[in-house]
């Protein structure tokens, strides 16, 4: 690359960088580069914005140009060679004579770069850019001499780049072991520092460490494992070790398999609480708080109040028959006698029908009679945004699962997924798209899951049209609610309204055909106004006047004209 005289130089600057800030800067620098095919003419010409951006961050000219176009493309989390050099209209063999200058911006935090085994891409930082729109020059921020709990934000940080391909498990140990070094001063890090491991042991540690501290995570598989290791044989090499449990982290009482004793899982570990106390002291952690953390996820059954139930004859009986199913004294008899016949002894079951007919409180009230905790999962934490997580936490959620179903002096939990319709669905068929597909690969992971289940699992629906004929297949129990019948909702007025006569119930259960949940709201509309306007407020015209209120469909359907 050509470099402009000294005299020509400042000439330039007092013309194109006077009053300007470094982003319009780069912007200008952006902007000559386009087509320029990064011809000796370009670079005299913007030789003062990149000279005066370069002497802000101490980059070289060749840098400071890479980083504006980045920049320029920063809403891209993918940003390929071939685009840089598609950018300055030349060949990607050009662009390949300045990886030195990529890999001196990824060294030093202005990009990042994610490797598979067959490409990579680059990224800017969002801390990169929020300086770059505050007007400043990006600087590196110095880890040394944080706290315990910025350490472990970093360790993070650093983890979470590792998944992404970001760091080689080389960059990785690099980095961990130069936050711990200039962190002398911390217990965890002068504990650390001072046990002899090697690279992969490090990084092992650090990871069963960071999975307690950050994410709660006292259950590590093997999946969460794979990630770490650039090399399938170094991952191989690690799980045998594991496996055999002639890993020196097993010697030095760091980790433990989880499950009774430690020895309940092979193929599950966690830090032992010996190690969680010598190594974690500083964070102030409750560690036998900690110890319990799985079991503060469940709803108690004992918190859950009671409430009397009104189903059709039909639907009371399979209730009445699940429930005696599942108290414990049943529920192991009938477990052991399936096995002895090899046959599956989980027991999946589903509820369906429309909204408000019951199902999630029945799932409480079988819960509650059963004495067993609830499990429930929330779809919108499982799935995430980027390609792989959500099958990660679907599987993470099944072995959480299992793990509170061994620990709970064999009274198995239910693992509850309410309005499963959003992960119940049914299987795209050649899917293409990066969605569909992570769809399809969570619910091949509960399907293998039912199969082997020895727990209880209950969902609940209201759109049966759309699950798979393969889940369909799995549930052992379907119980349909359908909306009570005058009978039952005659009872469900008169348990809900005490101050309404035997008729006025009779009356609303035969005038309006309504699911025990539009009941529920009438009723509570009903406390209220005889909360505020006394007698006057709970009068039969007023309940009848929220009873034509209460369905918003029909009453649209009513007034809708012909044509809309």
């Amino acid at each position: 690359m050509s470099k402009t005289k000294p005299e020509e130089r400042k000439n330039h600057e007092s013309i194109c960088t006077k009053g300007k800030s470094i982003l319009q800067l780069m912007e200008s620098a952006v902007e000559l580069s386009a087509g320029s095919k990064l011809s000796a003419e370009f670079f005299e010409k913007a030789a003062p914005a990149l000279d005066f951006i370069g002497g802000q961050m101490s980059l070289s000219r060749e840098q400071a140009l890479l980083l504006s176009v980045m920049v320029n493309y920063s809403d891209d989390r993918n940003i390929r060679v071939r685009d840089v050099a598609n950018h300055f209209d030349c060949k990607n063999i050009t662009i390949l004579q300045y990886m030195k200058d990529f890999d001196e911006l990824e060294r030093r935090h202005f990009i990042r770069c994610s490797r598979s085994r067959d490409s990579q891409s680059y990224r800017v930082p969002m801390e990169v850019l929020n300086a770059l729109k505050n007007g400043e020059a990006y600087k590196e921020a110095s880890h040394a001499g944080i706290d315990c709990d910025a350490l472990f934000a970093v360790i993070d940080d650093l983890f979470g780049q590792r998944q992404e391909n970001e760091l080689t498990t080389r960059g990785l140990y690099t980095a961990l072991r130069e936050l711990l070094d200039e962190n002398p001063k911390l217990e965890f890090c002068r504990k650390v520092r001072a046990v002899e491991l090697d690279e992969d042991d490090f990084i092992l540690l650090l990871f069963f460490c960071n999975a307690f501290v950050n994410n709660d995570d006292d259950n590590i598989q093997f999946y969460e494992l794979d990630d770490l290791f650039d090399s399938k044989l170094a991952f191989r090499r690690i799980k045998s070790s594991l496996c055999k449990r002639e890993n020196d982290l097993f010697g030095l009482k760091f980790i433990e398999n989880t499950g009774a004793d430690g020895i309940g899982d092979r193929e599950s570990f966690k830090l032992t609480d010996s190690a969680k106390e010598d190594l974690l002291s500083e964070l102030g952690l409750n560690l036998k708080s900690n110890m319990r953390k799985q079991e503060k996820r469940l709803m108690k059954h004992e918190d859950l109040p009671f409430k009397k139930m009104f189903y059709n004859p039909s639907e009371g009986r399979q209730v009445e028959r699940l429930t005696s199913l599942l108290k414990q004294e049943n529920f192991v008899k009938i477990q052991a006698r399936l096995k002895d016949s090899g046959m599956r002894h989980g027991f999946a079951c589903i509820f369906y029908g429309s909204p408000g007919t019951g199902k999630t409180e029945t799932v409480y009230q079988i819960a509650k009679a059963t004495g067993r905790d609830i499990m429930q999962v929330n779809v919108s934490e499982i799935k995430s945004m980027w390609v792989g997580e959500s099958e990660k936490n679907i599987q993470a959620l099944f072995d959480r699962y299992r793990v509170m179903a061994e620990s709970s002096d064999g009274k198995a939990p239910i693992l509850f997924f309410n309005e499963a319709d959003a992960i119940f669905g049914k299987r795209q068929e050649g899917a293409e798209r990066a969605v569909d597909k992570m769809e399809n690969s969570i619910q091949n992971i509960i399907l293998q899951e039912m199969e082997k289940l020895s727990g209880i699992l209950i969902a609940t629906t209201n759109l049966t049209q759309n699950l798979d004929k393969a889940f369909e297949r799995r549930f052992l129990y379907k119980i349909r609610f359908e909306k009570p019948s005058a009978e039952a909702r005659k009872a469900i007025w008169t348990s809900m309204m005490d101050d309404i006569s035997d008729e006025e119930a009779e009356m609303l259960s035969g005038r309006y055909d309504f699911s025990g949940g539009q009941i529920e709201n009438i009723s509570r509309k009903h406390t209220v106004d005889k909360i505020l306007y006394g007698d006057e407020g709970g009068s039969i015209e007023r309940i009848l006047e929220m009873c034509d209120s209460e369905n918003i469909s029909e009453g649209q359907d009513k007034k809708r004209r012909i044509g809309f």
